[in-house]
């Protein structure tokens, strides 16, 4: 009867949840970020993170290999799969003000320890995501200043492998330090140079789509379907990752002058905004050239060459340079607020949310970052590791859908500013479009995803266990 007890005891210990008053108050007081960004700050940070790679890579590889002109339909119903998940996004955003995105929402609706697995989740995906994005922005850098005659020695162009005589990705270093600068400036600053540096990728995405609209021959949309519409469910699951990246604009809610109203603006329009880019792309891309021939890793500025735009394609390698860099400056700062987040629960040292006086800002959590970062970017081929950062985000996807469903249940009684339309199936079609993706990835990807996750209960039953804020508060309520 004692076992059961203490094993009673256990279980509420580790399911212990967060009251949403508490994390409220933390976000509002001398802890808390600054409030600096609005509904387009917000808008921004979700487009710089969407547009990138997929835009100017993926749309080429899905029209070859699986959808054809029909990429279009792919991307429509990729990108109304992905909306699925990023309402439930906005409806925790609107009644969460705080950082730590899906960590701190599982921590209100299923407890400490899932909160933790969620936490240490986001980390691999935001820390693998960062070093994919700072190794593929090394690669096109070095892409581009080739055409100018200019060489990187090979020892340092690509991470360690000494059998293709690579030691060290210098450019990846570089712009991981450079972006964790930005970084350290403050929110209000970083905000503005990502506005900045977004509106200039929208305006040669933009630029594209204008220009090649003249060159679309409608005959190269026939056959509309060569693969089926097997290949177009095919190609709206690739597809899906290129949208993967909306999820960051939450991480921001503590920094929002209004975030009840802001956050599902700033969510919900940045993936709007993607949707119809994408679209657009896609149909002018396969307009201009057979899809047959757009399997390179440059399908947008190849199909400018083709219809000899040499000057255009030279702007959409900018924009592409641009596209990537805002990628890895929204992930990065994804990455800080988690960690931010998570030490000031108690679950990492505490040191590490320790903000400066005047900014607030998380200055170790930054540098934290950065380092990991630069190792895994400078250092590690990435390979097949790419993969984990899809599953670990489609994992936080479910969490936070079915997270919505059992709040609604369980505390009808919070305000919501923003509400889930036909809460009882829009979640529920988020966990089937998730889950049917992360079921397909490679038996690989679940070993080393399972791996990472043991890891994760170890370094929380040696630390975070013993030192988490809401059990000392706890203890101090119950004495």
């Amino acid at each position: 009867m004692e076992f059961l007890s203490r094993l009673v005891a256990l279980y509420a210990t580790l399911f212990r949840k967060k009251p949403m008053d508490f994390t409220v108050h933390q976000a509002k007081g001398n802890k808390g970020l600054q409030k600096a960004l609005g509904a387009f700050d917000l808008t921004m940070l979700g487009v710089g993170a969407v547009i990138g790679t997929g835009i100017f890579v993926m749309t080429g590889v899905v029209a070859a290999e699986h959808s054809g002109p029909a990429i279009v339909l792919s991307f429509l119903l990729s990108g109304i799969a992905c909306a699925f998940a990023a309402l439930c996004y906005a409806e925790f955003a609107s009644m969460i003000p705080a950082s730590g995105s899906a960590y701190t929402y599982g921590y209100t609706v299923f407890g400490e320890l899932f909160a933790w697995i969620l936490g240490w989740d986001l980390i691999l995906e935001y820390g693998l995501a960062c070093s994919v994005v700072a190794s593929g922005w090394s690669a096109y850098f070095q892409e581009l200043i080739r055409g100018f005659g200019l060489h990187l020695p090979t020892e340092i162009s690509s991470a360690f492998n000494p059998s293709a005589g690579t030691y060290f990705d210098l450019m990846a270093t570089v712009i991981v330090f450079a972006l964790s600068l930005i970084l350290l400036s403050g929110v209000k600053e970083s905000s503005r140079i990502n506005d900045i540096m977004v509106l200039i990728k929208i305006g040669v995405v933009l630029l594209f789509i204008v220009v090649g609209a003249f060159y679309v021959q409608p005959t190269n949309w026939t056959p509309f379907m060569p693969f089926g519409f097997d290949g177009v469910v095919q190609g709206a699951a690739t597809a899906f990752l290129s949208y993967i990246g909306f999820d960051a604009v939450s991480s921001a809610s503590e920094e929002v002058r209004n975030p009840q109203r802001d956050m599902p603006i700033g969510i919900l329009s940045s993936l709007a905004v993607c949707m119809v880019l994408y679209v657009a792309v896609s149909l002018v891309l396969t307009g201009m050239v057979p899809y047959t021939k757009l399997n390179v890793g440059d399908p947008v500025a190849f199909a400018l060459r083709f219809v000899h735009q040499d000057w255009v394609a030279g702007f959409v390698s900018l924009g592409a340079i641009l596209g990537i860099t805002t990628v890895l400056f929204v992930m990065m700062y994804g990455q800080t607020r988690l960690f931010f987040a998570i030490s000031r629960d108690g679950l990492l040292p505490k040191s590490i949310s320790r903000l400066t006086k005047g900014k607030k800002t998380p200055v170790f959590s930054i540098l934290l970052t950065w380092g990991m970062a630069t190792v895994f970017s400078a250092l590690i081929p990435l390979g097949e590791l790419a993969q984990l950062v899809n599953i670990g985000t489609l994992f936080a996807f479910i969490c936070v859908s079915i997270g919505v469903v059992v709040l609604r249940i369980k505390r009808p009684d919070i305000k919501r500013n923003f509400k889930v339309p036909f809460v009882y199936v829009i979640p529920f079609l988020s966990v089937l479009a998730c889950g049917y993706l992360m079921i397909n990835l490679t038996g690989q990807t679940w070993i080393r995803f399972i791996i990472w996750f043991v890891i994760g209960l170890v370094i929380y039953f040696a630390f975070g266990f013993r030192h988490s804020e809401l059990g000392k508060r706890k203890k101090q309520l119950q004495s």
